[in-house]
């Protein structure tokens, strides 16, 4: 894969983990508390779903800066089973995600796609020799 494909590929990523984690942020007690109406009744107190909220956000900047400064095959699975993970979870919380007009899990097809397309284009560590 050509280095500027590589790079738009992975900028792109790179940008919508890290919006995510501040609009996630931004948005702690509106849109992102409201994603979390489907949660049992216990998990429904401000200090879990802040919790919740709060860590998601966390992961998602850790991300993008991974992915930012130190891109490699770690990466990118790393990103894939934690994108893999939130949309199994949002699956769980709120299935209707699936239907909305603007897409907010099924935006995550074509991002593992390029995800997976990352992965495979990354070559694997050498092994090291020992004496």
């Amino acid at each position: 894969m050509p280095v500027a494909t590589e790079r738009l590929l992975r900028y792109s990523l790179v940008a919508v983990w890290l919006i995510t984690a501040i609009v996630s942020v931004w948005e702690l007690h509106g849109q992102s508390r409201a994603l979390l109406a489907g949660l049992p009744a216990a998990l429904q107190t401000p200090g879990w779903t802040a919790a919740l909220i709060l860590g998601g956000a966390a992961a998602d900047a850790v991300l993008g800066g991974w992915m930012a400064w130190r891109p490699g095959r770690a990466a990118y699975a790393a990103a894939l089973a934690l994108m893999a993970t939130m949309t199994v979870l949002a699956t769980v919380i709120q299935p209707d995600l699936w239907l909305h007009p603007l897409g907010p899990l099924t935006k995550n097809l074509p991002i593992a796609a390029i995800l997976w397309v990352l992965l495979q284009a990354t070559p694997r560590a050498a092994p090291t020799s020992r004496p």
